[in-house]
């Protein structure tokens, strides 16, 4: 499976770097996502649902509070594919986010500044406007409350 999961060990081993070296990794690998094929963006994401809850939460931790910082610094349209990727494989496969420390996640949601806060809860409530009422209402039995009264969804 290791061999299969190239981008799972890429976020493993990108979760352990320091600060100064996973930023720029990071970035330039999310730059890079955005040149993929829509098929080849949902084997990442999917990767990256499996890898995330096999990594330490620390170290976890610092990782998606790197990547949530890079994301609020990207233009609209490339945030909105992300999350909509995101959003449509979780609408896929919803037990991958059983495995996830969901409180821990919006606690690191939570520690960003106020403003990136905001670009990407507007982000996340533009997507959540686009779905189906099928797919709202499904996305809303998994996420937890508090999370979804700090986005506004």
């Amino acid at each position: 499976m290791a061999a299969q999961n190239h981008a799972g060990n890429i976020i493993v081993n990108l979760a352990s770097l320091p600060d100064f070296l996973r930023k720029p990794i990071l970035k330039k690998r999310m730059d890079e996502f955005f040149t993929m094929s829509v098929p080849d963006r949902q084997e990442v994401i999917n990767n990256a649902l499996a890898a995330g809850p096999t990594i330490p939460f620390p170290n976890f931790a610092k990782l998606f509070k790197t990547w949530l910082e890079i994301l609020a610094s990207l233009e609209d349209d490339k945030r909105e594919v992300m999350f909509s990727t995101y959003i449509g494989e979780i609408l896929k496969n919803p037990q991958k986010l059983i495995l996830f420390n969901l409180d821990g996640i919006l606690g690191i949601f939570l520690e960003l500044e106020q403003p990136k806060k905001e670009v990407i809860s507007n982000t996340i409530r533009r997507i959540f406007s686009k779905l189906t009422d099928q797919e709202r209402s499904s996305l809303e039995w998994i996420i937890p409350q508090n999370a979804k009264a700090h986005l506004g969804i």
